[in-house]
């Protein structure tokens, strides 16, 4: 009961609402296997280090699949309600101007994009070369900094009201974030930082095209649309049975028609047939071929 109650309830909410019941679900699933993984002494219980996206190549390609997965993966409570709390702020605000399916390819684009700066950076930049092999990449941020920064970019006056500060423009809380991040790259969690900025590079482009009238997500929302409808169950096509109609219905039928057809044949006495209308000659035409 529960779980049919939660189906109806996920189907029937806004895709902001599913992404972050999405997020809250696999984190607590996680966490009940890791204490069953724990208590039954199972190796390598760690799951995140399936899920993470690794910096290393070779890492990354023996788990292509992290490239989606660490987006929906936090480690910790704290990291999955913070970034929750963003992704709920944004979002609504995004949903007020843009739709559904473009909340949900920013925050897939916007994670990727993320992903992809974060590696990107680990290989190339001398600083991390140290802690390349084991550095791992977890969390919704660099999705959800891509919405906040979608939206601010395509209402950049947008004022918010925020408390103790008063009335703040969506524009000027954008800008502090990503200079927030750039700044603290050297300060710790380097990789993450980097990642929210690939994120909040999404938004900007996907904002900026769109005020210009392209949408650069839609390919991405036709090939959603496609994987959703294979996963769907198939329906078989319904007979219709049509009942046969009564002698009395029948003879109702024809007199009505018949008082038609003689209202035509009067129009035509009258007024001859170039005043008929299409739609009682085609009643006159279906008539003469019974």
């Amino acid at each position: 009961m529960i779980l049919k109650d939660f189906k109806t309830s996920f189907k029937n909410v806004s895709m902001l609402s599913r992404l972050i019941y999405l997020n809250v679900g696999i984190f607590i699933v996680l966490e009940v296997l890791n204490v069953f993984f724990f208590l039954f002494k199972v190796p390598n219980y760690e799951i995140l280090n399936y899920l993470g996206l690794a910096a290393s190549p070779s890492e990354l390609l023996s788990k292509p699949w992290s490239a989606i997965t660490y987006m929906f993966v936090h480690n910790g409570f704290i990291h999955l309600i913070f970034n929750l709390l963003w992704l709920y702020f944004g979002g609504s605000i995004f949903l007020r101007y843009l739709s559904n399916k473009q909340i949900v390819s920013t925050y897939i684009l916007g994670g990727l994009s993320g992903g992809l700066f974060y590696i990107v950076a680990y290989n190339y930049f001398p600083a991390f070369s140290a802690t390349l092999a084991n550095s791992m990449a977890l969390g919704s941020s660099a999705s959800v900094l891509a919405i906040l920064i979608a939206i601010a970019t395509y209402v950049p006056n947008y004022s918010v009201n925020l408390t103790f500060i008063g009335n703040v423009k969506l524009k000027h809380i954008a800008i502090v974030s990503i200079m927030l991040d750039l700044i603290l790259i050297p300060k710790g969690n380097a990789g993450g930082h980097i990642a929210h900025i690939g994120g909040a590079f999404y938004g900007f482009i996907f904002s900026q095209q769109l005020l210009k009238g392209k949408d650069i997500s839609r390919g991405f929302d036709r090939f959603m649309d496609y994987v959703t409808s294979a996963f769907k169950p198939f329906k078989p096509l319904k007979t219709a049975y049509k009942r046969p109609k009564t002698d009395d219905q029948w003879r109702e039928n024809k007199s009505t028609e018949q008082k038609q057809i003689n209202l035509i044949l009067d129009k035509i006495a009258k007024s001859g047939y170039e005043s008929l209308n299409k739609e009682e000659k085609d009643t006159l035409f279906k008539a003469s071929k019974k």
